[in-house]
């Protein structure tokens, strides 16, 4: 009989993931906790988007400025001063998008699970064997060699992790309220460009240097922050059982990208005057949509067995012609990992929140086999 996780447990993983956010962004993580309560809140010429229609409205029914300053499609821009996938219109971004969801297709994410199951079958060899693991330099190589095969190149895949997270921290300073650090753009001309050189194709053929530093850039980050946090969640809430069964797997996949919202907040600017929820918003206005409120993961605990409905979960990846295309490379990198670990259930033993990163995660977090702890004890 599967044991259930108990409430407890589920609120003592909420309350350990909580420190991603309250440790590197305290002020916009109060200041979006207190907002919460209503849909939408204008505050000034920004507004602050939580409900879960007026988000989904928000990125289909509302015409935006994807290269407006501080915006995703902005950042992107001034990083690599040409056109990227995340600025991109008409048909060259619809061409281009096709393209990558071919690529990122099942027959495509199938092609690169190799990849990154030899990366956990040798990171987490150690677990057997007694040893400590920490899961974020896995999730880092995983990314790094995804990524490599996916865009055909010889980098090493440490480096171009490394590279794109520093390209990601950088940009991301365009997002957050407030003065830009001295030299902001200059650092994240110096990491592209690096991330650009490690990223150029063996064949010689003819490629987009923006548009395969950015994929990098997405990649790398969403994966470096959920994989180790999804695992804490487990740990701590009681989920391994869960992890373990390949019926109830998928849901539980589903039901932590939820919680966890790898890309927490997503900014944006209206392109033209529209309404959401009875809040009138002008064009120029920028919108602060916050994803993890819009899918509920703050007031919802994540249950696969009674997992919130499909469309609610897929909010974390965006909506409309816009959403993010890696959503199944997600769900099968964070699925395969989580098949790995459920034998040795591990517990968390050291947790350190990473204070400079662009998405909130875990700078460590280091984890010891259970299973085998036990095993060892009883000889």
């Amino acid at each position: 009989m599967t044991t259930v996780p108990t409430t407890s447990a589920l609120r003592a993983a909420r309350r350990r993931d909580r420190r991603v956010y309250t440790r590197s962004h305290p002020v916009l993580f109060a200041l979006l906790a207190a907002t919460r309560r209503r849909a939408v809140t204008r505050i000034g010429g920004a507004v602050l988007v939580h409900g879960t229609e007026p988000y989904r409205q928000a990125l289909t029914r509302i015409p935006l400025d994807r290269t407006a300053a501080g915006t995703t499609g902005g950042a992107a821009r001034e990083l690599s001063a040409g056109s990227t996938l995340f600025d991109q219109e008409g048909t060259g971004h619809r061409a281009t998008r096709r393209a990558l969801a071919d690529d990122l297709g099942a027959a495509g994410v199938e092609q690169l699970r190799p990849v990154w199951r030899d990366v956990l079958d040798r990171r987490l060899a150690p677990l057997g064997a007694g040893r400590d693991v920490d899961l974020v330099p896995l999730a880092r190589e995983l990314a790094g060699a995804t990524v490599r095969a996916l865009l055909g190149t010889t980098g090493d895949p440490m480096a171009i992790a490394s590279a794109a997270a520093a390209a990601a921290a950088a940009a991301i300073r365009d997002h957050l309220p407030g003065p830009r650090p001295p030299g902001t753009a200059r650092a994240a001309a110096a990491a592209t460009t690096r991330l650009e050189a490690l990223l150029a194709p063996t064949s010689g053929e003819a490629s987009e240097p923006a548009l395969r530093a950015m994929l990098a850039v997405a990649a790398v980050n969403t994966t470096v922050a959920a994989l180790p946090r999804a695992v804490a969640w487990c740990a701590d809430g009681e989920l391994w059982e869960q992890a373990a069964d390949d019926r109830l797997r998928p849901a539980l996949v589903g039901e932590l990208l939820r919680v966890i919202a790898p890309s927490p907040l997503l900014p944006r600017v209206a392109a033209a005057d529209a309404e959401l929820d009875g809040c009138p918003v002008r064009a120029g206005y920028r919108l602060i949509l916050i994803a993890r409120h819009a899918a509920r993961a703050h007031d919802q605990l994540p249950d696969a067995r009674h997992p919130v409905p499909s469309a609610v979960t897929q909010l974390v990846f965006g909506a409309g012609t816009h959403a993010c295309p890696g959503a199944r490379l997600a769900r099968a990198q964070l699925d395969d990992t989580l098949a790995a670990l459920a034998p040795h259930r591990p517990t968390v033993l050291r947790a350190r929140a990473d204070r400079s990163a662009a998405l909130p995660g875990w700078r460590s977090l280091t984890v010891r086999a259970v299973a085998a702890r036990q095993s060892q004890e009883s000889r």
